[in-house]
């Protein structure tokens, strides 16, 4: 006869402490897997604060009046304001490293010019790197250099120019605002063009040379548009050519250098022109709106009647269209600066 087991109190405790225990925590991971998931902090939406734009030149030069041009109405479509940082020194580079080693988020940008792409080879040394540290934007405008000279000279066109040159014993002198700058090689370039002996003068900026060419100390100068042309307009210096590929609107009648008989094979155009780039690791989608802003701000019928005034054409387009220019002028200018024989002063 079989003994029936003894009661155990103590086990019934436990096996009821156990199925509490497990319906407890079964309860616990359901709640856990019906709760929603943990909203994870979201970016906030660029541009968030106001966003710099660096200029490398002083204020109220073409440089920096064209980006206070464009940061007004950037910022319209942005809705945030654009403030323009003018970076001054060494050409440019002061403001161009400066960007190169901001962070890459959307709120510094630089304003890319053709000195940047020279100084690629005039400097031996750069604190950046002119392609690998910025990502372009686009291009913003073109502004043609005029090749003036002072009018008590004999020269009426680019053929008394040459003739005049030729017959003088010391050749003919030009002006520009310093060694490796777009006026300079300017002058450079037709040098090599027209075989023709010029004593290249420079200067510290053109308000001197120019000061220096209506008084007669130099003969020509191969300026900037926005620069020339007050005395242009005024009958102090006379202008025979435009270094662009088309005349300029306020200078109909001014031929250009190749219409005059000098062009290379790829034609004879010389402009100073002005781009807008970020940091290299800019996101796409930041360097796409600055991008469509920029294009938007460069239709509007104000801003492209301002650029007319200075003799400067819009130049919209998209980022891979600038890093396509851009590397083409570094590799023309490497070839003028060595012909030249031009360095950074």
């Amino acid at each position: 006869m079989t003994t029936p087991a003894r009661f155990n109190p103590w086990a019934r405790r436990r096996l009821l402490a156990c199925s509490f225990t497990c319906a407890l925590a079964g309860m616990a991971a359901a709640t856990v897997a019906l709760a929603p998931a943990p909203v994870l902090a979201q970016p906030a939406a660029w541009p968030a604060r106001p966003v710099r734009l660096v200029v490398g030149y002083a204020a109220g030069g073409a440089t920096d009046v064209i980006a206070r041009l464009v940061a007004a109405r950037m910022g319209e479509q942005l809705g945030q304001s654009v403030v323009v940082d003018n970076r001054t020194g060494a050409n440019s580079n002061v403001g161009a490293e400066a960007v190169a080693r901001a962070p890459a988020d959307g709120y510094t940008l630089y304003v890319y010019t053709i000195a940047n792409t020279i100084n690629a080879s005039l400097y031996p040394r750069l604190g950046y790197d002119p392609v690998k540290d910025f990502e372009p934007i686009g291009l913003i405008a073109k502004i043609p250099n005029i090749l003036v000279v002072n009018p008590r000279l004999p020269i009426q066109n680019v053929a008394d120019y040459v003739r005049h040159a030729r017959q003088s014993a010391q050749g003919i002198s030009f002006a520009s605002s310093g060694s490796g700058s777009s006026i300079h090689l300017s002058g450079e370039m037709f040098r090599q063009l027209s075989g023709l002996r010029m004593l290249h003068v420079p200067y510290r900026g053109s308000a001197p040379a120019i000061t220096d060419l209506l008084g007669g100390q130099v003969d020509s100068m191969f300026d900037n548009a926005p620069s020339a042309l007050p005395h242009v307009q005024a009958g102090k210096l006379r202008a025979i050519a435009i270094t662009s590929g088309r005349r300029s609107a306020l200078l109909p009648d001014v031929p250009t250098l190749a219409e005059s008989g000098y062009a290379s094979q790829a034609g004879f155009d010389v402009q100073s022109w002005f781009g807008l780039a970020a940091p290299a690791g800019t996101p796409p989608a930041v360097i796409e709106r600055l991008n469509h802003a920029l294009n938007t701000a460069l239709a509007a019928p104000e801003l492209r009647q301002r650029l007319g005034e200075m003799a400067a054409t819009p130049e919209p387009g998209t980022p891979a269209q600038m890093r396509s220019f851009a590397a083409s002028e570094i590799r023309r200018w490497r070839e003028v600066v060595k012909a030249s024989g031009a360095t950074a002063q």
